[in-house]
């Protein structure tokens, strides 16, 4: 008679010993909530089709007032933030950074949803820029979490799973507003609803032990670091007293020397900054191409649509990297030129056509290809540097990045600079795109030059980038 009793009650016990379990590992519980908050965090079905939305009939906007007035206050916000985000981050450690993203997302969706006029979705794009410029948390956390034999595993998981969302939460609006004729107004309800859950879950996050920069023992060696010891002695006697300020000055300064003292790095860092700075001015305003080439008020819209396609071809192409069996070393250039005159012919083509779907197929190279060259940077930068200095090296090549799109948006978007149109916009970016291609005799460098750790390299590394996903 005592067996239906205990049944349920051992079964509560198996399941509460599990989550204990579970939650005491170093890399599971973490990781686990990490990529729950990324999920929700990045599931948002109206982000697709926000220009449609801001110039329907729930916000009533004009495409001038879109692209002129209130989409420049995203970038001018983004890297203004980024300055103080990315100094206070690491001392903070992660977790109250995460935080703060997950309110300035659920900030901004309640102004989408409530807020009406210029003025208001100005201010909802600073609280955007609150939650992209703090997004660096997100990547950065998992690793001051788990140890390094599970770096590989957890980051997979954490970037794979943002991915994931995007391309459901796109899937997902564009049945919606296509199958079921649902408003823009509750795609933009159930993304609020979305992020909701990630800024509930952000607080379940265990508090990290440590962080990359600040009250660190040491730097981590690599085969270039070990080298430059022999040479330079006192940097390893300036990590034996991190509490010091002129030995954290020294460090610091040492990082950047090692990031940006050779012409390989700085010249990879350079495409990556001014590559980048396009593909956010082209993330940022292709919806008002979109809008301008088949209006949303009298055509079918398929954003939805074509971002799912093209997250799926920008992880296809990202994961290829790892795969094909060439020497990026010597063919690393050679594709940076090639991939970036296909760009800039992708962008030539939406900025002529007046055909949505041409427009549409330009989007889906133009997205690919930079997600393919920007692996192949990453690769490039991140197989000499230790983790600390590729993330010194990331936060300051996304902050060039942002300061060159800025001065792009003050001169060519925004209306106190020249106030252009969507497709003179575009004409321009072409012409930064054709900058970007990279000639290989001048980047060629004899073997010598390289370390022994990339000549000994035999298996391509895989690295994520920063997009806005």
């Amino acid at each position: 008679t005592t067996l239906p009793l205990q049944g349920p009650t051992t079964l509560s016990a198996d399941t509460m010993d599990c989550w204990k379990e579970m939650k005491s590992s170093s890399w599971i519980y973490p990781t686990l909530i990490l990529c729950t908050y990324g999920f929700f965090s990045a599931m948002k079905p109206a982000e697709s089709f926000l220009t449609p939305y801001l110039t329907g009939p729930d916000k009533n906007l004009t495409i001038e007032e879109v692209t002129n007035h209130v989409f420049p206050v995203w970038t001018y916000s983004y890297l203004v933030l980024l300055v103080p985000v990315f100094l206070i981050t690491d001392y903070m450690r992660y977790k109250p950074i995460i935080i703060l993203q997950g309110a300035g997302s659920l900030i901004t969706w309640l102004m989408l949803l409530f807020a009406q006029g210029v003025v208001a979705m100005q201010l909802m794009e600073v609280f955007y820029g609150m939650f992209t410029a703090t997004e660096i948390a997100y990547y950065a956390y998992i690793y001051s979490t788990v140890s390094a034999d599970h770096y590989q595993k957890a980051t997979s998981y954490c970037r794979s799973i943002t991915l994931v969302a995007s391309t459901v939460g796109a899937v997902l609006g564009q049945l919606l507003v296509s199958l079921a004729g649902l408003s823009y107004f509750y795609l933009s309800t159930i993304s609020l609803v979305s992020v909701s859950l990630a800024f509930f879950t952000s607080p379940l996050l265990p508090m990290p032990p440590k962080s990359m920069f600040f009250h660190r023992k040491g730097l981590s060696d690599t085969v270039s670091e070990r080298a430059e010891k022999e040479i330079t002695p006192n940097a390893s006697s300036t990590n034996k007293h991190p509490g010091h300020q002129d030995d954290k000055d020294s460090v610091k300064s040492a990082d950047m020397k090692e990031c940006y003292g050779t012409k390989r790095l700085l010249y990879w860092s350079l495409w990556w900054a001014l590559a980048t700075a396009g593909f956010y001015q082209v993330l940022n305003y292709v919806q008002v191409l979109w809008d301008h080439r088949a209006p949303s008020q009298s055509s079918a819209v398929y954003n939805g649509a074509v971002e799912a396609i093209a997250t799926f071809l920008s992880s296809a192409t990202s994961m290829a990297v790892g795969y094909i069996r060439i020497n990026w070393d010597l063919s690393g250039e050679l594709a940076l030129g090639i991939f970036s005159a296909v760009n800039a012919g992708a962008l030539f083509l939406m900025h002529c056509t007046a055909n949505i779907w041409a427009c549409y197929a330009g989007y889906l190279v133009f997205k690919a290809c930079y997600m393919f060259l920007i692996t192949i940077a990453t690769f490039q930068i991140a197989v000499n540097l230790s983790m600390e200095r590729y993330a010194l090296m990331f936060g300051f090549n996304t902050f060039l990045a942002l300061a060159i799109q800025t001065i792009l948006t003050l001169v060519v978007v925004d209306s106190r600079g020249l106030g252009l149109d969507i497709v003179t916009q575009v004409s321009y970016l072409i012409y930064i795109l054709a900058c970007t291609r990279c000639r290989r005799e001048k980047q060629s460098f004899p073997k010598e030059h390289l370390t022994l750790k990339e000549q000994e390299s035999e298996e391509p590394i895989t690295t994520g980038s920063a997009t806005r996903l």
